[in-house]
């Protein structure tokens, strides 16, 4: 049984992977590539020609997002088959979609909202390792957070559901208002960098993250569904 959740979170990966490429290539290019002009234009001299050409990257892009789902969607389906039945919706396709929104929520919103993504000529290429490392420490709190906030939900609930809501709440949200308020502020964006370009770019990212998950939800909860009715086994709860 986790052996075939495990399967169908990487069919649904690759599929969220290639969905957020495609957003990603109409949403998030047109900005990289105007990032990557003013960077040039600040340079005033002529800079060597990548290692990988544009149409490289951007044919690399679909490459990168499709092994990333993939990696995503098999762990997604390990977490599946680990809460399914103690945790969460009984229903398995609500627990699909509930799930990637936690994940989500974790992954990506608790440290997009601290340390936001960059386009190219935004960020200082000396502080690439602090800057990483301080990102992933807030990707290891949000899961964490998410963690506490799943326990508490499960001890409360005999206290009735408004106490097992505030508790859930409480969870996640005091360690993460913790590390929002103890954790470093990281601000590079050089002077006269066009405003509306940084935030067109964070939203294309954050919408490529947006993408991503939901398709990896839905399409995990589809996958399951139609499972479901060929073998009959409901999937939200173990056999």
């Amino acid at each position: 049984m986790i052996r075939q959740l495990f399967v169908r979170g990487l069919l649904a990966g690759i599929i969220a992977g290639l969905a957020a490429g495609v957003f990603a290539y109409f949403a998030g290019e047109p900005h990289i590539d105007s990032a990557i002009a003013l960077e040039e234009a600040a340079a005033h001299t002529h800079t060597e020609a990548p290692l990988v050409s544009r149409s490289g990257q951007v044919g690399g892009l679909f490459l990168a997002t499709a092994l990333y789902g993939l990696a995503l969607g098999g762990l997604f389906g390990l977490a599946f088959a680990l809460v399914r039945g103690r945790v969460g919706p009984r229903s398995g396709s609500v627990l699909s979609i509930t799930l990637a929104a936690a994940g989500f929520a974790a992954v990506v919103l608790v440290p997009f909202v601290k340390y936001p993504a960059n386009p190219p000529a935004v960020g200082d290429p000396e502080t690439i390792g602090s800057r990483t490392s301080l990102y992933l420490v807030a990707v290891a709190i949000g899961v964490l957070a998410m963690a506490a906030a799943a326990v508490a939900h499960r001890i409360f609930e005999v206290n009735g559901e408004p106490v097992r809501w505030l508790a859930t709440g409480l969870g996640f949200l005091v360690p993460v208002t913790a590390a929002w308020v103890f954790l470093p502020v990281v601000s590079e964006v050089p002077e006269g960098f066009p405003a509306d370009l940084l935030w067109d770019f964070r939203v294309s990212s954050l919408g490529t993250q947006v993408v991503l998950w939901g398709v990896l939800g839905v399409s995990y909860a589809y996958l399951g569904h139609r499972s479901e009715q060929v073998t009959g086994a409901p999937q939200g709860v173990p056999a």
